[in-house]
């Protein structure tokens, strides 16, 4: 049971640890500003290869790549924003965490929800005019309507 335990808690422990150890220290800048400049902008970038995680928790080789390229712009005088601009320029927009508000965005966001409403309206309106469209009863189909539903024939 003990043995059970520890080896439980060393996985635990050991998953969490791999997300701390993805930024390499080779890669990291001197300067303590720069670098968490760095890394504000590498929680905002999202890796290429594992696609739902940011770069600054990745250990993929392209994730690499990209913080290594982040570090390069700020070393260079790039505010955040133009090392952004840089990054979205190079990789599209895909590669924001959270994408940027714009027509094409808002295109793909609104359009299943315009074909939904659309499709409702559709079934609504050919349900009325399937309901509409029944002839009224003749005077004799509604006395045989009626001899029916009172119980007699």
């Amino acid at each position: 049971m003990l043995r059970a335990l520890c080896l439980a808690a060393t996985l635990a422990l050991s998953a969490g640890v791999t997300q701390a150890w993805a930024v390499r220290p080779d890669e990291m800048l001197s300067d303590p500003a720069l670098e968490a400049r760095a890394r504000a902008l590498s929680r905002e970038l999202r890796c290429l290869v594992c696609q739902n995680e940011s770069i600054d928790d990745s250990s993929a080789d392209l994730a690499h790549d990209l913080r290594v390229l982040v570090r390069d712009r700020i070393k260079k005088g790039d505010t955040d924003k133009q090392a952004l601009a840089y990054i979205v320029a190079r990789y599209g927009e895909f590669v924001l965490l959270k994408p940027r508000f714009d027509l094409r965005n808002a295109a793909l966001w609104g359009t299943p929800v315009v074909l939904l409403l659309a499709g409702g309206l559709f079934m609504l309106l050919g349900a009325r005019r399937r309901r509409d469209t029944s002839p009224p009863l003749s005077s004799e189909e509604k006395k045989e309507l009626d001899a029916i539903l009172s119980g007699r024939e």
